[in-house]
């Protein structure tokens, strides 16, 4: 018999309820990884655990409670178990299918050790963050090597590697767009991507050529923003906009969810958006394609405070295009992507 494939999809995280309690854990968990508060430990856990963590637990708890599903629970968890339900479908009996979070639950150590007894022929680890960066890719990376090594487990280990320019990702956001547009007016069409410190993408940097120009996310894929997560944004924004036929002046890119007094990658969606409604701009549809699954970041952050903030600054409506979730077309591109060669 042949060897089964293990399939590995990988998320961010969640908390595991919408306490205050559990958020806190999660968000002392996350913020305390090197990858993502990328400075010295000691100063690093000093900010975590007596300055964010105190802060934000309580008003993160509230604005989770909001998006939580009752029994199901935590969107982004509810759409990666119905995802993977349907990869692995589509698979078949040669793949085993499961999915873990970087932080909390189901954890990667939970997942690898179901696999440490089976002989796989491989594991195909597909994290499920369509642009590189250090504190999603690189991070989630490291720690499923470091548990698979601790498991005897490391050499059957294969990395997708970033999908922002797959023509199944674009497509799949391009028809949920679609959907969206025809629903009613649209004046301008917002790309908003989780944003990043822009010391993050210089450290990413191996040509000293980052935010040098004003043109350097713009350019085709090369050596120069291979790891680069601001020029995949550029390449997925205008790789959906190109399959929705939007001319330039009709779409923009903005980056959400900065965190502290650091800066961060510009221009700011909640800058834009207010801009665009002075600017004459009443109705806008945004798209938040760093996300595969709806999440805090767009139904929260996008879906109910960007619809205020916008309508304040005297715009009439902002409509958010749902993520990928566990829709068919969807389902189709991530296995087409864990059967392929984009591995290493």
């Amino acid at each position: 018999m042949k060897k089964q494939t293990g399939v590995l999809l990988l998320n961010l995280g969640t908390p595991d309820d919408p306490s205050p309690a559990k958020v806190g854990e999660y968000l002392r968990e996350f913020l305390m990884d090197p990858h993502v508060v990328d400075i010295p430990a000691p100063v690093r856990w000093i900010l975590v655990n007596q300055v964010i963590v105190p802060r934000r637990s309580h008003a993160s708890s509230e604005a989770y409670r909001k998006i939580w599903h009752g029994e199901r629970g935590s969107p982004l968890k509810y759409h990666s178990e119905d995802l993977t339900r349907g990869v692995s479908a589509a698979l078949g009996a040669e793949y085993d299918v499961k999915f873990a979070m970087r932080y909390r639950s189901p954890s990667i150590a939970s997942v690898l050790s179901e696999w440490r007894g089976r002989d796989l022929a491989e594991i195909r680890v597909l994290p499920l963050y369509p642009q590189y960066a250090k504190a999603t890719n690189f991070s989630s990376e490291e720690a499923v090597r470091e548990v698979a090594a601790e498991l005897g487990i490391a050499t059957k280990l294969r990395f997708l590697r970033p999908f922002y320019g797959d023509a199944g990702f674009l497509g799949a956001f391009a028809r949920r767009t679609s959907e969206v547009l025809r629903e009613g007016e649209c004046d301008h069409v917002l790309f908003s991507f989780h944003g990043l410190p822009e010391r993050q993408l210089r450290k990413a940097d191996r040509e000293n050529v980052c935010l040098k120009s004003g043109d350097c996310c713009d350019r085709p894929r090369s050596p120069q923003n291979d790891t680069c997560y601001r020029a995949h944004c550029y390449a997925t924004a205008r790789g959906i906009a190109e399959r929705l036929g939007l001319p330039r002046e009709r779409w923009s890119i903005s980056f959400q969810s900065r965190l502290g007094r650091t800066k961060w990658i510009e221009p700011y969606t909640d800058v834009v958006l207010p801009e665009l409604a002075a600017r004459g701009a009443r109705h806008v549809v945004v798209v938040c394609p760093a996300f595969v699954a709806d999440c805090l970041e767009t139904l929260e952050e996008i879906g109910m405070r960007a619809v205020e903030l916008f309508r304040g600054a005297g715009g009439s409506t902002l409509r958010l295009v749902p993520s990928l979730n566990s829709e068919p077309d969807w389902i189709d591109a991530v296995a087409e992507l864990a059967r392929g060669e984009s591995f290493r």
